[in-house]
């Protein structure tokens, strides 16, 4: 417990800064690094379940997407569709559907093609909508980043709700099948401890935020986000038990591999997207 608290003031640590210093060029690497190492441990594991997934491919292709939402407009002025994340999964299709003719046996062709296209789907296509968020307009220059920070700390702060109400409270098991530990009590523990923070976000720094994005508004948009944290470290859970695995990786002291950093952010990453979208109009 006390490495997994050091090691989350320290990622915090590093998101400030990054965010302060860096502004949104350097929020969009640290995010699109861990995109890519995220989508690396996941193919690892899928090589633990006796695969072969086209992994340099897929990672390559990963970055490319999580970073062209900043560097499209700029690159590709005339055709930022060119960059759109549907043309790299397409492009990804069809690399991964010709390779898999001449370099795997027939016997795991269909295997290989399924898991590294949904590699690149689930991992880097989804956690592409928080490089989206990042550069969302506003009334502030770092609306996109704080609108960033918002979601990630919603969703990692249901993490640890859910794990301390948990220790105190948690009596009915919630998937003993794919997640032991985890309980209901916790899981509202979490996403009541989303909602406050959601909700004091938008208090504190409310002139960096979208009019309308109210404290009660937020903590509204914290409770499906919360909830889709808890469903998307279930999903991680199912896939590290099919790969006969504990850990996705062993990357942060207290806490794992990068997967297990990243991993509520999966599902919650495209839902908040959308919610600050609608809020813009």
């Amino acid at each position: 417990m006390r490495q997994r608290i050091l090691s989350t003031f320290g990622l915090w640590a590093i998101v400030i800064a990054c965010v302060h210093f860096l502004g949104t060029l350097g929020a969009v690497w640290l995010v699109s690094a861990v995109g890519v190492l995220t989508l690396r441990e996941f193919y690892q594991m899928v090589h633990r379940m006796g695969l072969e997934p086209f992994d340099k491919f897929g990672m390559s292709l990963g970055a490319l997407i999580m970073l062209a939402p900043f560097y499209a407009p700029h690159l590709l002025p005339h055709a930022p569709e060119l960059a759109a994340p549907g043309t790299f999964l397409a492009a990804s299709v069809v690399v991964f559907a010709l390779r898999i003719l001449g370099e795997r046996q027939p016997h795991n062709r269909v295997e290989t093609l399924a898991w590294s296209l949904f590699g690149v789907i689930y991992v880097p296509f989804m956690l592409s909508f928080l490089v989206r968020i990042a550069v969302m307009p506003g009334p502030h220059e770092k609306t996109g980043l704080l609108l960033l920070i918002w979601l990630i700390a919603v969703s990692k702060f249901c993490d640890v709700g859910a794990l301390l109400s948990g220790l105190a409270f948690g009596r009915h098991k919630m998937a003993p099948g794919i997640s032991p530990k985890k309980t209901w009590e916790g899981a509202v523990g979490g996403v009541l401890i989303s909602a406050g923070v959601g909700a004091a976000l938008a208090h504190f720094l409310a002139r960096f935020y979208p009019e309308g994005f109210s404290p009660w508004l937020a903590a509204a948009i914290a409770v499906p986000v919360a909830i889709l944290a808890i469903v998307s470290d279930l999903v991680e859970s199912v896939i590290k038990r099919r790969a006969d695995t504990k850990d996705a990786g062993a990357t942060i002291p207290g806490i794992g591999g990068m997967f297990d950093l990243s991993d509520s952010l999966i599902l919650t990453a495209p839902v908040g997207y959308i919610a600050f979208a609608l809020l813009h109009g």
